[in-house]
């Protein structure tokens, strides 16, 4: 028995100080990037290539989660409010809903999905064939060449992509409300902007901006510490997006907290 309870602990011990570690070592990335960013040259090219690969072409799937969620969620509020005879309201829910929290997370996540999960494996295959210590070997700045325009793409493209899930939760809803449930369309947007206001927007804004942060700095983070060839590959980018998708998460509570007091 205390066999046992000796292993458990060392498995709890070593997973604690594996996770303190890791948190450190991307500190310092953080840290190495926010640097460099400042940094000249400033690589507009690379820089307008990764808003392409991280903000355009994620705009399908934004569009879909949002679209899909907004209905869902409108769906199953308008039956659990309409037994409290508050059906009406229900536009103002979804999008108090859509905006704080499901907007930002569910855009991490799908961005952290597609685009970090792509990142990890592009930068995890330079790793493991020796075009990172190439760029080393020519006085290249890996950080500064890989990692910074990934940074301010993902910085910038994030904040917009959740402002089109917002929209398209919010069509989402509406069809949903109006078109199948009846209510009217004068009433929708009344309840809608009576439980919204700009402050809640801005904050959606800065929750999406840190978790763009957030999703780059650990996708870059597992593909510059990629190992063992190829099968070092599939296992970073899988450690990636279930990383990013944890830590936004958690961050999500943490920003709440101190945006809401």
């Amino acid at each position: 028995m205390k066999k046992v309870t000796l292993k458990f602990f060392e498995f709890i011990g070593k997973m604690i100080l594996d996770i303190i570690h890791m948190a450190g070592k991307m500190s310092i990335l953080l840290y190495e990037i926010s640097k460099s960013i400042f940094k000249p040259p400033f690589r507009f090219k690379l820089f307008v290539k990764q808003i392409e690969f991280i903000g355009y072409k994620s705009i399908p799937i934004i569009i879909l989660t949002g679209l899909f969620t907004g209905m869902v969620f409108s769906l199953q509020s308008f039956k659990g409010l309409d037994n409290f005879g508050a059906g009406e309201m229900t536009s103002g829910l979804v999008a108090m809903a859509m905006i704080w929290e499901l907007a930002p997370v569910l855009t991490g996540i799908m961005v952290a999905a597609r685009a970090g999960s792509a990142m990890t494996a592009e930068l995890g295959t330079m790793k493991v064939t020796e075009q990172i210590d190439a760029l080393d070997a020519m006085a290249v700045d890996p950080i500064h060449y890989l990692a910074v325009p990934r940074m301010l793409a993902g910085m910038f493209s994030m904040p917009l992509l959740n402002a089109i899930c917002i929209i398209f939760g919010i069509i989402g809803s509406y069809f949903v409300l109006v078109g199948m449930m009846g209510t009217g369309s004068s009433i929708f947007f009344e309840n809608m902007v009576l439980y919204t206001t700009l402050s809640d927007i801005i904050d959606s804004l800065i929750k999406s901006f840190v978790f763009g942060l957030i999703v780059v700095n650990v996708s870059c983070y597992n593909g510059f510490n990629t190992t063992t060839g190829a099968e070092g590959v599939g296992k970073a980018t899988n450690v990636s997006v279930v990383e990013s998708s944890i830590l936004v998460c958690m961050f999500d509570y943490i920003l709440t907290s101190v945006l809401i007091l």
